[in-house]
């Protein structure tokens, strides 16, 4: 296969399948199984960004100080977008931030942030992507692993959150598969614009890695942090464990 065809394949698996098996999730199964995969989740960015991506960026760039600090200033960069975010929703003293989605009558107002929020993720995820396989395929599919496998818990709750604002699930779906189309716009437009300027494919990496960690370390492990019996806190250990072994066996089928 080719590098665009591993991007577009990648693409849509990160986007519109990841997506199905959300809504598929979310609509069979219990909600308490969403914080299983957000533990699992955990681990595959985490193992993704400290095995996979950072190494190669690091490679490539030829000096880790850069990277190192390209990856600083992604994560700053990322705080601060997140909280742009939050700002545009919040219209109050009051406003807690996520938990506004909550508020069971807001019009349809958290739906519509979730909606324009995940399609610029989306993009983002994308553009990684396709930086990531044009350094190596092999890069590029745990890259794509490890988005698919946060991808699938943030889909479960952001179709939830869709529901509890109004939307039918039909519109749901609808409305997030439009979104998930972002990944795969991101992907092309990153291969066409990257071919021709090699030079910022360490600098792209380098700012997956900043994504993954700070996802993993600013979203989705405090929430773990609400369930501090010895019992799940094991089970998360074992979780994350398990998610770092799938980009560890990844790397063991794909080759070296």
């Amino acid at each position: 296969m080719s590098v665009l065809a591993w991007i577009l394949a990648a693409s849509i698996a990160g986007g519109a399948l990841s997506l199905l098996a959300a809504a598929a999730f979310a609509l069979t199964v219990r909600s308490a199984w969403i914080t299983h995969l957000i533990s699992y989740a955990i681990g595959a960015l985490l193992g993704a960004a400290f095995l996979e991506v950072l190494p190669h960026a690091i490679e490539a760039q030829g000096d880790a100080g850069t990277v190192t600090s390209i990856v600083l200033a992604g994560i700053l960069g990322f705080f601060v977008m997140e909280k742009l975010v939050l700002w545009r929703h919040c219209h109050d003293d009051h406003c807690e931030g996520h938990e506004a989605h909550a508020a069971k009558e807001d019009h349809g107002r958290s739906g519509l942030l979730i909606l324009v929020g995940d399609t610029f993720h989306n993009f983002v995820d994308g553009v990684l992507i396709a930086a990531a396989f044009m350094q190596d395929v092999r890069l590029g599919i745990v890259t794509a692993l490890a988005i698919i496998a946060h991808e699938i818990p943030q889909e479960v709750g952001d179709f939830l959150i869709l529901l509890h604002s109004g939307y039918s699930r039909l519109k749901a779906l609808a409305f997030n598969l439009l979104s998930s189309l972002a990944t795969l716009v991101g992907g092309l437009l990153a291969y066409f614009a990257l071919s021709a300027l090699q030079g910022v494919v360490p600098v792209f990496l380098a700012l997956a890695a900043s994504s993954m960690i700070y996802v993993a370390v600013a979203d989705l492990i405090p929430g773990l942090h609400k369930r501090t019996a010895l019992a799940a806190t094991l089970q998360q250990v074992l979780l994350i464990t398990a998610g770092i072994a799938t980009i560890l066996l990844a790397r063991f089928l794909v080759g070296h």
